[in-house]
């Protein structure tokens, strides 16, 4: 009984230890565009604004799991990129005031469907409209930096 405890014990040692090991950037998202483009004047970074359906839409899935939770996207976004959630989800209850926020913003860059990235550069102005792309976190910082 002591043996089988003890191994367990060393086990989970194992497991919690290895978790620790990773490099772990965790994503900075806001909600609010106008304080995201002055915080990107003043740091000279661009916007990321990411129209999603965070809950229901699959290529936002797709994004996500492909690009956004990768490490080279995180390094790259900590260093260039104040970044913007506008999200639309259909099972997340939002405020009434959240909800006329996003869809003003939704129409103001013409979004109709997701995921829809809009680029803004550091002087606050759009350059780009954008999506889900192929190839992963490497290619999507490469395509980023294609419009700045």
């Amino acid at each position: 009984m002591k043996k089988a405890i003890f191994l367990l014990s060393l086990i989970t040692v194992m497991f919690t230890s290895c978790g620790n090991n990773q490099t772990s950037h965790e994503l900075n998202w806001t909600t609010d565009l106008g304080k995201a483009i002055e915080k990107a004047k003043e740091e000279n970074k661009a916007v990321l604004v990411n129209f999603t359906g965070s809950d229901w839409c699959q290529w936002c899935f797709k994004l996500s799991d492909e690009v956004f939770s990768q490490d080279e996207f995180k390094k790259y976004a900590e260093n260039n990129l104040v970044l913007v959630k506008v999200d639309f989800p259909r099972n997340i209850t939002q405020s009434n005031q959240t909800k006329l926020y996003n869809q003003s913003l939704a129409q103001k860059f013409g979004v109709q469907g997701f995921p829809t990235i809009i680029i803004i550069n550091s002087e606050g102005r759009a350059v780009a409209k954008t999506g889900y792309q192929p190839g992963g976190a490497n290619n999507y910082v490469s395509h980023i930096q294609s419009f700045l």
